[in-house]
């Protein structure tokens, strides 16, 4: 037997939890389940970008946990999207975030804060350059009423 699952912080409720293909009617799909941590490590990786270890770092796991949340994650969503299921977003082991995140630009080192789950700046407010990175966060919060 395993040991169970430490939670994973996530900074993003989505608020969709359910995709399905146009005109196929609910009663002829099947579907898969996508575990909102799993979901919050698809947004950190593909559509923020950021590293396997930034991801993890972020959701308070290893990166070699990070890489088997996303390779699980990914496989779901390729599995619905050429098999024609539907994706239902719900549950897992998770813990959502409050707060803020702090972004240091690398150039100017201009520090600013915006509110958890936005995606990251792509330039500097201050001086317009490309080298914005998220700071380390210690600000964590409440549990998930997840199964």
């Amino acid at each position: 037997m395993g040991r169970p699952h430490k939670k994973r912080y996530v900074a993003h409720n989505p608020g969709v939890s359910y995709f399905k293909p146009r005109g196929i009617p609910m009663v002829e799909l099947s579907e898969n389940r996508l575990a909102v941590d799993e979901c919050e490590a698809l947004r950190l990786a593909d559509y923020e970008g950021l590293s396997h270890e930034d991801a993890g770092s972020e959701m308070g796991v290893s990166r070699a946990t990070f890489g088997r949340i996303i390779e699980k994650a990914r496989k779901i969503v390729a599995d619905a999207l050429i098999n024609g299921k539907a994706i239902r977003i719900e549950g897992g082991s998770y813990q959502f975030v409050e707060g803020q995140r702090q972004f240091v630009c690398g150039s100017c080192h201009h520090d600013w804060a915006l509110p958890c789950g936005t995606v990251r700046p792509e330039t500097c407010p201050e001086c317009g350059k490309e080298e914005v990175v998220r700071a380390p966060s210690q600000t964590r919060g409440r549990d998930s009423d997840a199964d």
